[in-house]
């Protein structure tokens, strides 16, 4: 366009005047009117760069959110992520040290049974080793410990009750009596019986401080308030958890029940 105009403006100056280019009029407003042009073509150009860098400014920002939103995803995730591989590997640990002592408990407690059918000549039983065992009144308290573990792992827990009970009344000083005890609680929390479950946790405190049981049988009392709506005595039983069992997994389980209590009830 500005040569468009350069030309024009020669051809009329040419053409028409023989005045010299400073004197001459039109040559003047061509001037005049090319220099205006040359200024709006900046204008235009410049308010389209004005646009992008803001249409720039705009992106960036949005590319920033985006970016702080990601982290924080990222974060949520990988902590939710190794709060399960943490649970999921002392959990396993502690099934598999569970299986291996149940495994060699009940290898023993078969061998005394073959051995006390062998001394009456009666012939072993071919079920044994598939059903769940019944106490043994006249077996040692590991036997019948056993016996009374092999029902709850059987899912049969009314008679697992029974059963703890029965070597709790028979073996009261025996080293396994907190467990027992321990176990006898939960039978009846499996079977959402927390009312009964709660007092026999509370035993497991009350009759036995130096047990390595305290710390679950105190999140369990801090499970059946909240199951019961107990909220204040659901918070403080969990807190002591928290506080007293530091680096365990029940205190791990107990906070995240106090942030359930938190969200439920504010």
């Amino acid at each position: 366009m500005k040569a468009l105009m350069a030309g024009a403006s020669l051809i009329v100056i040419a053409g028409c005047t023989s005045l010299s280019p400073a004197e001459d009029p039109m040559y003047l407003r061509l001037t005049d009117m090319e220099a205006r042009l040359i200024r709006m073509e900046r204008v235009v150009e410049n308010e389209s760069l004005i646009e992008l860098a803001g249409q720039l400014d705009e992106l960036r920002n949005e590319t920033q959110l985006l970016r702080g939103e990601i982290e924080t995803l990222q974060f949520t995730t990988d902590g939710a992520a190794e709060r399960q591989r943490d649970l999921y590997v002392d959990l396993d640990a502690r099934l598999q040290s569970l299986e291996s002592n149940q495994q060699a408990a009940s290898q023993q407690f078969n061998d005394a049974v073959r051995f006390d059918q062998q001394a009456i000549g009666a012939a072993p039983a071919a079920s044994t080793a598939a059903t769940a065992l019944p106490p043994v009144p006249t077996g040692s308290d590991q036997d019948n410990y056993n016996a009374a573990f092999d029902l709850i792992q059987s899912r049969q827990y009314a008679d697992a009750a029974v059963a703890f009970q029965g070597f709790l009344a028979s073996f009261p000083n025996s080293p396994l009596a907190d467990n027992a005890q321990y176990w006898l609680a939960e039978t009846f929390y499996v079977q959402r019986q927390f009312a009964a479950a709660l007092p026999e946790f509370q035993r497991v405190l009350d009759a036995y401080p130096q047990s390595a049981k305290l710390p679950d049988a105190l999140l369990k009392i801090g499970y059946c308030n909240y199951e019961l709506q107990n909220y204040p005595a659901a918070r403080s039983a969990l807190q002591q958890v928290s506080s007293q069992f530091p680096d365990t997994t029940a205190a791990r389980l107990a906070v995240q029940r106090l942030e359930r209590i938190i969200q439920e009830t504010g």
